[in-house]
């Protein structure tokens, strides 16, 4: 069945979207759950099993197995909710909100132009009943797991087996739902967890190469996805689609590639597709039948997406056309959905005040990643507030980021008031100066709670307690989200998608051209800190990241010249700063050689 859109609503946060498939899947339109915290999945099923009145049985952190179970239990409750909205839809008892479902449908839908040709309120029932049922399509309850977040748990002091650690748990939790959808696998590969996908029957292909449970790879590049995609089919497992997202021009934890950008990237999957498909199938194959498994005797499905920093219906059917791509990612801008994301009021009107200067690349996530952040989020101002009353870092109740061990023992958050703390103490048995010390302490201080902050909006919209969380809100919009600057209704963005208003500022700049700025700026910082005691390891990588951004510039350059139909209003601006990038990199180039050949010249004296 054709899907009903050309937009997925990727994962946002911890909690922004953590029940968006309750709100939107009923249209047809796929959204995505992060699984990082089971105890506020927990929360949220109770407070839906009183709302529609479903029994609910509480599952403590004393039950064995807690983690997946929490997890299983609400996305089969999603399941559930999801699925009545949608039956109500495609039987035609709900007639108000059939008609929504055809509303939001892009006019270029052959659904939509079918259904306009129905009258819904004078049209044969049963007729209307079984061409729905054979036409329309509900929107997948899909779910992300970063691959980073795999903390080791404990019981009584002793360590648990791999299985509990949190990333597998979390893995199992969606492989005993009841979902049929996929799973997003982000933030680099984990050898182990991908192993692990081997034991659960549902994402293995059946005869007609039907997959119940897919696979979706988060990549940054094409050589990414074939190293992931191989070692996946060697264990006879699928990836059913590679999600391209952009590695600066997104929300959340930002992975920047060294130097490559979204155009070429896209290019590259293009160029390459049939290729990845045939390479992989045969090593899957070849695997099914190591196994004893069943082989497929039908194609199947391969999907190219992509995401980060899409902001314009122009940018996105060129994205589709351009680059035969099936389905684009809408992050940032829905968080000013209420209809569709779960945001409180206060946060949302911070977002929609945001300029391009309040929204930053910062280094509060413990992970050790650049994490996009709002300049004033509440969450940073009650860090502020501890850190002014001599209790700096987190009472870290939740512990997800606990992944650092440089102080021996068990994994600790860098968030943490103990990890601080601790940092603090070795400070002063160092010989600094005020300046040094102040310098050190910053960089300890930096580090947020955000497995904590990232999830406060849920509970604050729904009103429950905060007691052990908090109040402050942690928030991790894209770049793009400078340009919308209004509450939207879900109505008014899916039109803006597919080209019906504009509502975007109009002193936004072109998707690809905001990607090499931020780049641009990235490696600027990067080239500032290069000094005499810099490795040649060190510069040859700068030399590399400058070479991939001219080599992408000279690819759009070509792109936009010879596409005459394409961004017609802005092109002149957009070739413009495409020169004016060329010459900013020359510039760095020639910095970093000369830093090289003052080096030269040091030895030769």
């Amino acid at each position: 069945m054709v899907k009903a859109h050309t937009f997925h609503i990727p994962v946002m946060g911890i909690a922004y979207t953590i029940d968006t498939p309750l709100k939107v899947s009923q249209y047809g339109i796929d959204s995505v759950i992060s699984l990082v915290d089971d105890i506020l999945l927990e929360k949220l099923r109770k407070m839906y099993c009183e709302k529609f009145k479903i029994p609910f049985k509480e599952i403590t952190n004393k039950v064995k197995d807690f983690r997946a179970k929490r997890i299983t239990s609400y996305l089969n409750l999603l399941n559930d909710l999801t699925k009545k909205r949608f039956e109500d839809i495609k039987n035609a008892v709900n007639k108000k909100e059939l008609k929504k479902y055809i509303d939001l449908l892009s006019e270029k839908s052959e659904i939509k132009k079918k259904l306009n040709k129905i009258n819904v309120d004078s049209y044969d029932f049963k007729k209307l009943k079984i061409w729905l049922a054979e036409n329309i399509s509900i929107g997948n309850i899909d779910v992300n797991i970063m691959t980073k977040l795999d903390k080791e748990n404990y019981l009584k002091g002793e360590k648990l087996p791999d299985k509990y650690n949190d990333a597998h748990a979390a893995l199992r939790g969606f492989a005993m739902s009841d979902l049929s959808s996929s799973i997003i696998l982000s933030a680099g590969m984990n050898p182990k967890l991908y192993s692990y996908i081997e034991q659960f029957e549902d994402f293995y292909p059946d005869y007609n190469g039907n997959i119940k449970k897919k696979i979706v790879l988060k990549v940054s590049d094409y050589r990414s996805a074939l190293i992931q995609g191989k070692f996946l089919a060697k264990k006879g497992l699928w990836v059913s689609e590679y999600r391209i997202e952009s590695g600066l021009n997104c929300g959340g934890h930002a992975f920047a590639t060294n130097g490559l950008l979204m155009g070429p990237i896209l290019e590259a999957f293009k160029e390459n597709r049939n290729d990845l498909i045939t390479s992989v199938h045969q090593i899957l194959i070849n695997a099914l039948s190591d196994k004893n498994r069943v082989i497929p005797q039908k194609k199947i499905q391969l999907k190219i997406t992509a995401q980060g920093g899409v902001g314009t219906a122009e940018e996105h059917n060129f994205l589709i056309n351009e680059y035969n791509l099936d389905s684009i990612g809408w992050g940032s801008p829905f968080l000013l959905v209420p209809e569709a994301t779960t945001i409180d009021k206060h946060t949302m009107n911070q977002l929609i005040e945001a300029k391009e200067k309040d929204l930053y690349l910062s280094n509060i996530s413990p992970l050790g990643v650049p994490f996009n952040s709002l300049r004033g989020n509440t969450k940073d101002l009650e860090k502020r507030l501890l850190i002014n009353k001599g209790k700096p870092g987190s009472a870290c109740p939740k512990k997800y980021l606990s992944l650092n061990n440089e102080l021996g023992g068990k994994h600790i958050c860098t968030a943490s008031r103990k990890y601080q703390y601790k940092k603090l103490k070795e400070l002063e048995k160092e010989d600094l100066t005020p300046k040094e010390l102040h310098h050190k302490k910053r960089k300890i201080f930096e580090k947020s709670c955000i497995c904590v902050g990232l999830g406060t909006s849920a509970l604050l919209v729904n009103n429950i307690d905060t007691t052990i969380e908090g109040k402050g809100v942690s928030v991790c919009p894209g770049p793009n989200m400078a340009y919308f600057s209004k509450e939207m209704s879900l109505k008014e963005m899916v039109n803006h998608i597919y080209n019906k208003n504009e509502i975007t500022n109009s002193d936004r700049p072109n998707m690809f051209i905001k990607e090499l700025n931020i780049y641009i700026e990235y490696i600027k910082n990067k080239v500032k800190k290069i000094d005499l005691s810099s490795t040649d390891k060190q510069k040859k990588y700068l030399q590399t990241f400058v070479k991939n951004l001219q080599t992408g510039i000279n690819y759009y350059l070509k792109l936009f010249t010879e596409k005459k139909e394409i961004f017609e209003n802005i092109k002149t601006n957009i070739l413009q700063e495409l020169s004016d990038g060329n010459k900013i990199l020359n510039i760095l180039n020639s910095e970093i050689e000369n830093t090289q050949i003052t080096e030269k010249e040091l030895v030769l004296a």
